[in-house]
């Protein structure tokens, strides 16, 4: 543990951060946490120890560590520079850590108010999803000044296996835009091969065994593989935030002249498995939107 951080306030308890504040609590740190909804907050004390407070702004007062985990930049900006966000409770010399997949343009700003402050600051979005997070086992894309990052990474191993610092503040997210885009692709894909397989009466099962010990393997096929062909979607990354990371991507590509059709495509792919009524599904449910569409459909 880095001796310099005993105190550290935890904002968001959903799935990913619900877990990562557990991790933290376990190494013997002195939890604060908030959760918008109340209820989640209490349980988690409950649980773990720690402390429960009504806002951002009263969490983060006296702790060296913030760290966020929320849903997108309004909910972002809400829980740090709203009126009662957490920068309001910070004192200069403490760290802010964003663990949030948010906007490039939202950690350059997050950079500024806390220079202001005197603040440390790292955006620092996480894959893994939620069994990474529970496990500990998560991949954590750093942005921010060298110094900041030597702080925190301490801290940030207690619940991820590969802890990497990118570049200046903006990089960590800039780095999960590459992860998001590259996911999209592979979904859609091992839904192309699995609908494939199923049409030509081959045994999936089987096909996935062979083919993940060659040059097609990913991590999607080795985690997702068996859900997908029992047509089972109840859990996972949500399509709704998927679609919201891929609009992010989009964005910053038209920003950046960089071309991602396929990115595009498979955005509007997700789009008809909301239509679907999927959008609390996971994002490996792109193969029952092959599915349930006529055979002509592209």
């Amino acid at each position: 543990m880095n001796p310099t951080i005993s105190t550290v306030a935890f904002i968001g308890l959903g799935v990913m951060g619900h877990p990562m504040a557990g991790h933290l609590a376990r190494a013997g740190l002195d939890v604060r946490v908030y959760n918008r909804t109340g209820d989640k907050a209490a349980a988690w004390v409950g649980s773990h120890g720690g402390s429960q407070h009504p806002t951002p702004r009263e969490a983060a007062a006296g702790a060296d560590l913030v760290l966020i985990c929320v849903g997108n930049d309004d909910d972002v900006r809400q829980v740090t520079t709203g009126p009662e966000g957490a920068l309001h409770g910070m004192s200069a010399g403490s760290l802010l850590v964003d663990h949030t997949t948010a906007s490039g343009e939202l950690a350059a700003e997050l950079d500024a108010a806390c220079r202001e402050r005197g603040i440390g600051f790292l955006d620092a979005p996480v894959s893994g999803g939620q069994q990474g997070a529970e496990n500990g086992a998560l991949t954590i894309m750093c942005g921010g000044e060298v110094a900041d990052f030597e702080r925190a990474a301490p801290l940030l191993e207690h619940y991820g296996r590969a802890v990497t610092l990118m570049g200046p503040a903006g990089s960590g997210q800039l780095t999960k835009m590459v992860n998001q885009i590259c996911i999209g692709g592979l979904i859609q894909a091992l839904a192309e091969g699995l609908h494939f397989a199923d049409k030509a009466g081959l045994d999936p099962y089987r096909v996935v065994e062979v083919i993940s010990q060659g040059a097609a393997g990913s991590w999607q096929m080795d985690n997702r593989h068996r859900t997908m062909i029992a047509d089972e979607y109840e859990h996972g990354f949500a399509v709704d935030w998927m679609r919201k990371d891929l609009g992010i991507c989009l964005e910053q590509a038209r920003r950046l002249g960089a071309r991602l059709p396929v990115t595009a495509l498979v955005d509007q792919f997700y789009g008809d498995v909301q239509a679907m009524g999927g959008g609390r599904w996971d994002t490996s449910s792109l193969l029952r939107r092959l599915q349930d569409r006529p055979h002509d459909a592209p």
